[in-house]
């Protein structure tokens, strides 16, 4: 039977390590989010089970798309790219549309589909990676000129922040202005470029961040957080006492109690208080190693690419690496209050669909580049570059 046209024709092996890491990433998750979940889904809905049932049903559509997006032709995604991107636009717009949109504690983030909640800034993500990688590729030496390489680029940036602070999404706002800026860099931006708009950039996020009250409580929490424990400092001193009660080895998993009604958001953007109190510094740490591990081997994938000359996926893999390295960071940052508190998932982890499916369908398509260019291909490369070299 002939395959159709997009689906991948290369059949060498995915980068197993890597997979074997996400798949251990989203089942670990499900064990965690139950346990962080449970006593507030007992209370809210009489079913200790609800969260994590639902967030099975994520992990096995997240595992398919995994799956069937590192079986597609690398090829189509170029011809989506547009598309994708024109999608994740008419989303972000759409939520501020009545019935369709919903409203969860005054922001407007997600799209009412009947069956889910679509949170459209999970799929700009996805289409960012492509439409950037493309970019940087076509301007080639134009990326250092202001007005043919530069302005699109500010344009597309201003639009995208004026639909992502409106609903406010400051986080997801701050991740693009990130993604954005290392690809750029990485495609050859001069350094002096890079500079301004690093500035710029966070001038203009800073200002963000203060221009709001509780976005200020929240920084000025973060430098004292006992200044004011009961209040803007609530959720970082919980997460505090929650690593403090879990020591080296943990209370044991179940076992903690700060996900009792005392740590804000103990399913999602704390999850790893919870992971810290119930399976202590060794449980965080070997999470951490994981992320670290699977990180390296998108580099990995990303410089095999770039070795055989395919500067758009290579691109994409480095866009992909500081998605997921990034969000991971950042998240335990918050955390171990090491950074601001503001809401970011742990990938793979916390609790929600779409950022699930989404992130999965990135690394599915960074399993398909592993496909393309396999170790032994990149070695070949290498070689026969330097016999011509030499």
């Amino acid at each position: 039977m002939k395959k159709p046209s997009w689906w991948l024709v290369e059949d060498g092996p995915a980068d197993l390590t890597l997979w074997w890491i996400i798949v251990v990433l989203l089942c670990f998750g499900l064990v965690m989010v139950y346990s962080a979940s449970a006593p507030v889904a007992e209370h809210e809905t009489g079913n200790a089970f609800y969260f994590a049932e639902r967030q099975a049903l994520y992990a096995v559509l997240a595992a398919a798309v995994l799956y069937f997006f590192s079986r597609i032709d690398l090829d189509f995604w170029e011809r989506m790219t547009f598309p994708l991107m024109g999608l994740s636009l008419l989303t972000l717009a759409m939520v501020f549309l009545p019935v369709i949109g919903v409203s969860v504690n005054g922001s407007h983030r997600w799209l009412n589909l009947i069956v889910v909640r679509l949170q459209p800034s999970e799929l700009l993500k996805f289409a960012l990676l492509l439409f950037i990688s493309r970019y940087v590729v076509r301007k080639g030496e134009l990326l250092g000129r202001l007005k043919e390489g530069l302005w699109p680029i500010f344009l597309v940036l201003g639009l995208l922040g004026v639909l992502l602070l409106l609903q406010p999404d400051f986080g997801s706002y701050a991740m693009v202005v990130l993604i954005t800026g290392v690809l750029l860099f990485l495609g050859g931006l001069p350094l002096r470029y890079v500079l301004l708009a690093g500035l710029v950039a966070g001038g203009a996020l800073g200002f963000l961040a203060i221009s709001a009250p509780y976005r200020l409580a929240r920084i000025t929490a973060f430098q004292n957080p006992w200044a004011d424990p009961y209040g803007a400092g609530f959720q970082l001193v919980q997460s505090l006492i929650a690593f403090g009660r879990g020591g080296i080895f943990g209370v044991g998993l179940g076992d903690g109690i700060m996900k009792y009604f005392y740590l804000p958001e103990s399913y999602t953007d704390f999850i790893l208080a919870v992971i810290g109190e119930e399976l202590g510094l060794v449980g965080v740490w070997a999470l951490a190693i994981l992320y670290a591990i699977a990180s390296w081997r998108i580099y990995r994938i990303g410089r095999r690419a770039a070795a055989a000359g395919d500067a758009f996926y290579a691109l994409f893999c480095y866009g992909a690496l500081t998605w997921f390295g990034g969000e991971a960071v950042l998240s335990m940052g918050v955390n171990l209050g090491a950074l601001p508190t503001k809401g970011f998932a742990l990938p793979l982890i916390s609790y929600g669909g779409s950022a699930l499916v989404f992130l999965c369908a990135t690394l599915g398509v960074v399993l398909a580049v592993s496909r393309r260019y396999p170790p032994s291909k990149a070695a070949k490369s290498t070689q026969s570059a330097e016999v011509a070299h030499g």
